[in-house]
């Protein structure tokens, strides 16, 4: 059974991206989110088997999502994609139970690859 992911990321043109890679790659998008708090409504609506989670939204930044995530025992496997590739956030996403921090701009190969990990 194809795994089913919620792609997070406040630029359409990325989610765009991220989806056509995975769905490619036989994923199942089951949805997406533009900002913070819309991707924890989703994620814990959808319970999708695998989250990208961009860094930086408009309303939030992804390691605070993390620890939404981990508080509510949020089963979700989640690879962060950003800009945003500081040693300090990568350690800080991966401490908070990112399983993969992606900087972009990345390759769909290197997309599916961390994605096949999870």
């Amino acid at each position: 059974m194809s795994k089913s992911v919620l792609v997070v990321d406040d630029s359409l043109y990325m989610r765009t991206l991220i989806k056509d890679a995975l769905s490619e790659g036989g994923y199942s998008i089951i949805g997406e989110a533009a900002n913070g708090e819309e991707a924890i409504d989703l994620a814990f609506e959808l319970m999708p088997d695998i989250i990208t989670l961009d860094n930086i939204l408009p309303d939030m930044i992804g390691t605070d999502i993390l620890k939404v995530f981990k508080e509510e025992g949020l089963t979700s496997k989640v690879i962060m994609i950003s800009a945003v590739g500081q040693d300090s956030v990568i350690s800080e996403g991966m401490s908070l139970g990112a399983l993969d921090y992606i900087v972009k701009p990345f390759t769909s190969e290197i997309l599916l690859g961390a994605v096949a990990k999870a």
